[in-house]
């Protein structure tokens, strides 16, 4: 018996990374996934996240066909920023426009189709779980539009829980660390990003970067009905980055360890 079963979910950016991992997952607990990707692929809707239209009539679509609509994770995103005197405003739209509005988006065609569905046994209409990331918590080095658009994912997740709630309807935000994905690999593949790849994973706790599962592990139990009295939280899933700084003082009183023995 799976976690999500009986449940119909969408999945947004699900053609990679944290979006494919999460639609997988959800199917293995026993939901009914629908994926959604501006890019094409196998099994996958192709919706911009930009375009309100095409979002309110996919996700109409979704609820014709199944009846209703009980999940939704939001992983379509992109990279980009740099310092702001170097952002081009082409550049900070693109973004903001992506990570930001396109949430706004999916969460408003969810919550406009959520309000007409009937409670299910634990009165609850649905769950949204939005993917904002530690940059929406915390600034980082050339950060600007992503952080900047992250940033506001989080504060809009808590206001959509505010609004809705008494309609049982509940949203989250989980806040990822560096995961390993085509996004990342976007970012610290280019030229001399390497040695700034490995600052960034030693900066983790866990002294590595994390894996899309273990993200979607994390929506699985925002999407079920065991986080039933969970809404408006920040998930942070970062493997320790932002617990704190790591400065060589355990290691020098004998106290480090590898993981890997």
């Amino acid at each position: 018996m799976g976690q999500l079963d009986g449940k119909v979910a969408v999945v947004t950016g699900a053609a990679s990374g944290i979006g494919a991992a999460t639609a997988k997952r959800f199917a293995a607990e026993g939901a009914t996934t629908v994926s959604m990707d501006v890019a094409p692929g196998v099994g996958v809707v192709e919706v911009d996240v930009r375009d309100e239209a095409a979002v309110m009539a996919a996700f109409a679509a979704v609820q014709a066909e199944h009846g209703r609509i009980d999940v939704i994770v939001n992983a379509a995103g992109v990279a980009g920023g740099g310092p702001v005197h170097m952002v081009e405003a082409s550049e900070w739209d693109r973004v903001v426009d992506i990570n930001l509005k396109g949430t706004f988006f999916t969460n408003k065609a969810a919550v406009t189709l959520m309000l007409e569905q009937t409670p299910n046994a634990v009165g609850q209409r649905g769950s949204i779980v939005n993917i904002a990331s530690i940059e929406g918590i915390e600034g980082t080095e050339g950060g600007s539009a992503y952080s900047a658009s992250k940033g506001g994912v989080v504060i809009l997740t808590k206001n959509v829980a505010i609004d809705y709630g008494r309609r049982g309807i509940r949203a989250n935000v989980i806040c990822p660390g560096f995961i390993e994905t085509p996004l990342m690999d976007e970012v610290f593949g280019l030229d001399g990003m390497a040695d700034i790849k490995q600052s960034f994973l030693d900066a983790h706790a866990l002294g590595r970067s994390g894996e899309p599962r273990e993200i979607a592990a994390a929506a699985v139990f925002l999407a079920s009905d065991d986080s039933s009295f969970v809404t408006g939280s920040s998930m942070i899933v970062d493997g320790g980055y932002t617990a704190g700084r790591q400065h060589g003082i355990v290691d020098m009183l004998g106290l480090g360890f590898d993981p890997q023995t």
